[in-house]
This record gives structure tokens, sequence and C-alpha cells, in this order.
């Protein structure tokens, strides 16, 4: 563990990419296999492959408590070392003592962090924790700590970590790259690259792959502009959602990559009679049977998060899962072939009709729901659509499909290139999103504070926050109190509280895992905030559990918007 945190603080001294990979490449080649292994996970941000379910379950309030603890520090001093240091990692290599015979291996620390994963309570996983932490040496705690809270920050990401796993055994960055895909598992994805079978690598079902994104586009005009064939279709208000089904079992997984069945209990039974192996892409929106239609997100929001949907929700908030796009089928991976070609399969695959899970009688007596092709008085609770395509060559038929989309209650269109291959996890011009509306960003609570009025005793004022540059760092952009139930203030109150890295009194800093859309009026130059920036009535539009941090806005989408607003307050300035 000493080599490996040795090399993260050599990676993290550099901004060069080509430094950073020779340095993981020559940190890999030092190490055994199942080290190597083992590190490429740890050096990937994480304790765990990402096709594992899983979690540490460790708060950071706890692991606060526990550094404060073996430091022999009060609340006051750790709190004075975290604003100096800024990360509770580097909080722990400083306050931590360093005693001799400390020092802790590579595979001991992974099977710590296996042992912690399976400890059940907070006093056992604390137990677990305290003993992990004395036996390492304060720069290894430092690394440990950063892999627990996901926050690693040395400028590394797994796609690195891949092109260092095909540096250090001289293969193909592509190679090493479908493997890891396809595994989910970067730890034996280097496995085979140590033993040149790469080859070998298989589709692991139920592993979520990375979505591909869509990036904005203002006009009709420019929709058109990118890509010489394009599907139309509408922008829905719902939550991503990528749908694996294998041997009639069926797992759903959100942008996120977490898995969201539990939200969505009524969806497997619709989908587990496609007859073959599969992965979909689409949406999962609260739908009207009676007008065919999707309703309010507002709506679908009342069924996420939760582990148990009642049966009178199931009926009253009765959903679809609007497919578009597939990803595996026929024991293939489809994502290198051109959506035209896709878009065939998965007509095939559904072919042409609405698959729907029904709340039978026959449901109610046995606790079983029936898959139906067809109508029958019996209560709608679920359907599977292959989401409509349109086509569009000018701009006025493309402008005549938005306004259709948004007086169907959608968000506008998606404008697909029918040469494209599916792209996970990234954005391009292949896809384009098509929406008017006030200006949003996807923004990262970073500090919490006590209301008012009402609201005295609950966290309902956010600060927030959007990327910098280089995606390294949070730099704060605005505050908002305005936007979400009481409900919700009451649910995120309890999040924050147990997830506080920074008790300031009235205002705590917080884990910067919460991610908002906000909107706001304009936006103004400040020197308030260290964006630079300042958002002028922001209001908090919804939570979006189904994004992560990674995934917020950056200062260069601030930067953007803040540039058209000026030149649409000043058209002088268009031709300056």
């Amino acid at each position: 563990m000493l080599q490996l945190a040795q090399a993260c603080e050599a990676i993290a001294a550099t901004t060069k990419k080509l430094e950073k990979t020779a340095l993981v490449a020559h940190y890999l080649k030092s190490q055994t296999v199942d080290e190597a292994a083992v590190s490429a996970v740890f050096l990937s941000g994480r304790p765990f492959p990402a096709w594992e379910e899983t979690t540490l379950q460790v708060g950071g309030r706890s692991l606060w408590s526990l550094v404060a603890e073996l430091a022999g520090k009060s609340e006051r001093e750790l709190t004075a070392a975290y604003r100096r240091l800024g990360d509770l990692g580097t909080v722990a290599r400083e306050v931590l003592p360093e005693s001799p015979g400390q020092r802790l291996g590579i595979l001991e620390a992974s099977a710590a962090f296996r042992q912690i994963a399976a400890a059940r309570g907070p006093a056992a996983k604390a137990a677990v924790v305290r003993v992990l932490l004395s036996r390492a040496a304060p720069i290894e705690a430092k690394y440990i700590v950063k892999i627990m809270t996901g926050d690693l920050r040395i400028g590394l990401k797994e796609s690195l970590v891949e092109e260092a796993i095909a540096r250090a055994y001289g293969l193909t960055l592509a190679g090493v790259q479908k493997a890891n895909m396809l595994l989910g598992d970067i730890a034996e994805t280097l496995r085979l690259a140590a033993g040149g079978k790469l080859g070998d690598a298989k589709m692991r079902m139920f592993h979520p792959l990375g979505f591909m994104l869509a990036s904005p586009v203002g006009s009709a005009e420019q929709g058109l502009n990118c890509f010489p064939e394009a599907v139309v279709e509408d922008k829905y208000d719902g939550i991503r959602a990528q749908a694996h089904v294998s041997g009639g079992e069926v797992k759903l997984f959100s942008r996120t990559r977490d898995e969201i069945t539990e939200s969505f209990p009524e969806l497997p039974d619709a989908l587990a009679g496609l007859g073959e192996d599969a992965i979909l892409d689409g949406e999962i929106v609260a739908w009207e049977h009676q007008g065919g239609r999707a309703r309010p997100f507002s709506v679908l929001q009342q069924r996420l998060g939760r582990k148990k949907v009642s049966e009178r929700m199931l009926r009253e908030i009765p959903v679809a899962y609007l497919v578009f796009d597939v990803l595996y089928a026929g024991g293939e991976l489809l994502i290198d072939r051109p959506l035209r070609e896709r878009a065939k399969i998965l007509d095939e695959l559904l072919a042409g009709k609405t698959v729907r899970a029904r709340d039978t009688k026959a449901r109610r007596k046995t606790g079983q729901t029936q898959l139906a092709f067809g109508d029958d008085d019996d209560i709608l609770v679920a359907s599977v659509i292959r989401a409509p395509v349109s086509r569009a060559s000018t701009p006025d038929e493309l402008e005549d499909l938005f306004v259709a989309a948004q007086t169907r209650g959608n968000e506008g269109l998606m404008i697909k290139d029918l040469n494209s291959p599916y792209a996970p996890g990234k954005r391009g011009q292949s896809w384009l999103k098509m929406k008017r509306e006030l200006a949003t960003l996807d923004v990262v609570v970073t500090a919490v504070e006590y209301g008012h009025g009402k609201r005295i005793g609950v966290l309902s004022d956010y600060t927030f926050a959007v990327w910098d540059a280089n995606k390294d760092r949070l730099v704060n952009i605005g505050k908002a109190y305005s936007g979400l139930t009481d409900a919700e203030i009451a649910e995120m109150t309890k999040w924050f509280l147990e997830h506080t890295m920074d008790d300031q009194g009235f205002r705590r800093v917080v884990e910067p895992k919460i991610v908002l859309e906000v909107a706001f009026n304009n936006m103004m130059r400040s020197d308030r905030h260290d964006s630079g920036y300042a958002l002028r009535f922001p209001r908090i539009v919804r939570l979006r559990p189904d994004k992560s941090a990674a995934e917020a806005d950056t200062i260069e989408r601030a930067r953007e918007i803040y540039e058209k607003q000026t030149t649409e307050q000043n058209p002088d300035r268009r031709d300056g």
C-alpha cells in the first residue's frame, strides 16, 4: 500500500496525461498480477470493481470521528486542519501518528474493504475501519480514506488506467477498453491483459454499461446541420434507464449505474418475456395509458428511491419504459453497429408490440404479474413501448415536431445520426437534444444551512458548485432555498447530517455527492463565488438522483450561458 500511495503522490504532482499514464504503467508492472489487479481498482477511485453491487456503507461522519479518535484530536483541531487542507484523506495523513511497523499490503487493504462491506451495523463497520487505519502508515491512511470516500482526486480516471494497462502489457488500448466494458471489472481486465487473453472477455450481464449522452442545440437549423441522415424522437421528462434481461431475470440501472429495479417492480414482469438476452436503453416515465402520453416528472418522482412500492401506487402511478436503443442482443454486443441497424434489431426484438404487465385478478390472488399483449378489462400497471421515431429534412419540419412534442407535455426532441455507433459514456455530436426553457445547470451541493421560520431545524439553504476546467475541483456558483417539497427537505436534511464533513454550527460543509438541477433568470459576473459568476434568482427545479457528482456541469457551460445571454441582451455584440 505504501508503494501505491507514493505512486498516487507522483501522479497527483503532474498535470500531464502522458506522465500520469507512464507512472501508472510503471507501478502496475512493479507489482504481482494480483496486487496490480487490486491496485487498478483502487486507482480507478473505488474499493470494488464497477460491476459489483458491494458497498462499504461507511459515512463521512463516521470516518471523521474515527480519524479524530485515532489522532487524539478535538473536533475543533480536526476542523481547522480540514479547512486548511480541504479533504479528509489529506487531513488523516497529517494528524495520524506514525509508529514503527505500520505498513499495509495492497491485498490486506482489499481484504479489509471486503470485511467492512460484510460487517453489519455502524459499530461493527467502525471496528474494522479502526483496525485498518491504525495499522496503516499515515500516507497509506490518506489513500485508504480517499478510496473509501470515492474522492481520490489525483487527476486519474479509469480511462487512464486502461491506457496504462495497455502500455504496461504491450496491448492495444481498444482491446483493453472493450474487455473492461464487457466485464465491468478493471481488475479482471488487467489479469487477462497480463496473460495476453483479452479476447477471452465475455459480456457480463447485469453490469451496466455507460450511457451515450447528447449535446444541446438551440434551433431547428442547428439540429439539422450536424449530419445528413437523422431520426427524431421526443425527449421525455423521466429518468434514463438501462434494462438487462437474461434468463427470465431483469434488472434496471440508472445513469449513475445504480440499480433501480425496486422502484419499478412491475417493469421486470413486462420485460421478462422478450425471449432472449438483451440490454436496452430507454426512459422510464409516469404514463397515462388512456391518453397514451407521459405525465410530468413530478408524478414519477413519487416512485423514485422507494424500496417498496404499494399496490395503490402501482395503480395510481403506472409507468412506461420507452425503449429507443438496444446495446446487446442475440449474444452480440451491438454498440459498434450504426443506429439504423440497432433500430431494426430493436424493432424485431419488440416485434412492434406494446409489452404490458397487468394487475390481473390472478395476480391479486397469487401475487404474480402476468405478461399480456393486447387489451382486457384488468388494470394496466406497466408498458414497454418502442419509442416512436420520425424524420425531418427541413428546419420547418423539425420545428413542427418540436411543437408537437411540447404539446404532448414532453421536454423537446432528440435528434440522432442514423450512421452513429453507440458511444458509452460519451457526449458528442451524434445525439443532439433540442429544448427551450429557462437556463438550467446541474450543480453539486457543497454546503447547507439551517432555514428560517417554518424551516427552523431543517437544512434547507443549499450552496452549490460546478466543476472547474480540469474537473478536479468544485467552484461555488450560487445558493438556493426554494423548489423542494417539505418531504424532500426533511429527507435531504437526514442525508446531510449523516454526510457532514465540517460542522460549523449554523452551516455545514457536506460530502459533494448530491446533484440538483437549478434554474435562474440570468447570470452575472461576481467575485462573491470562486467560480467568478453568480446566478440571479436561482431556484431548485429538482433533485437529480440519476446523476453522479461527476456529471454536473462545468464552468465552461456556465460561461457559455453567460456569453449567450450577454449577446442576446446586447445585439450589437453579435458581430464583435
